[in-house]
């Protein structure tokens, strides 16, 4: 049996130390070792975004990356994305205003991932659509989940 692998990254903001075997996932490590079960598994494949994080600051499907392979890095959560009083980050709560929430398997990776995009500064309702394309939703259609990105903080449609 491989010898455990020692991670070490920031996770949420805080620095935190895993000792975990060499193949075990991202995914696994948030949910299971860090006890973050806001991190959803969905297809395992990296083909739903359930299990998006930040990683560095960009989104990865958690179910694709190596735990191990993040030692010095800085990885957000969903849990991540509440500020330090609680509140939830404006695409949360631009997410449950425009309706663009249901059945909520898919959300956390959503909002996740919307984090990135109104990060970025990204304001064109295409260039959002195809950012946010990584992200299966069974249930909204995702206008509202379009919707709740311009909320947040997205500019306009004609705006750059």
């Amino acid at each position: 049996m491989a010898e455990p692998v020692r991670v070490r990254l920031r996770l949420n903001g805080e620095l935190r130390e895993f000792s975990v075997p060499p193949g075990r996932r991202l995914l696994d490590l948030l949910r299971e070792d860090a006890g973050l079960t806001g991190t959803k598994e969905g297809c395992g494949a990296g083909e739903c975004g359930a299990c998006t994080v930040l990683l560095n600051g960009r989104p990865v499907t958690s179910c694709l990356v190596l735990a191990a392979s993040c030692d010095g890095c800085e990885v957000t959560t969903v849990e991540g994305l509440l500020a330090a009083t609680g509140e939830p980050h404006p695409v949360q709560r631009a997410l449950v205003e425009a309706g663009g929430v249901q059945c909520g398997f898919c959300t956390p990776g959503l909002a996740v991932t919307g984090a990135a995009i109104v990060a970025r500064g990204v304001g064109k309702a295409p260039e959002r659509s195809r950012l946010i394309s990584g992200n299966l939703c069974r249930c909204t259609g995702y206008l509202t989940v379009l919707e709740a990105l311009e909320r947040a903080g997205g500019a306009p449609d004609g705006a750059e």
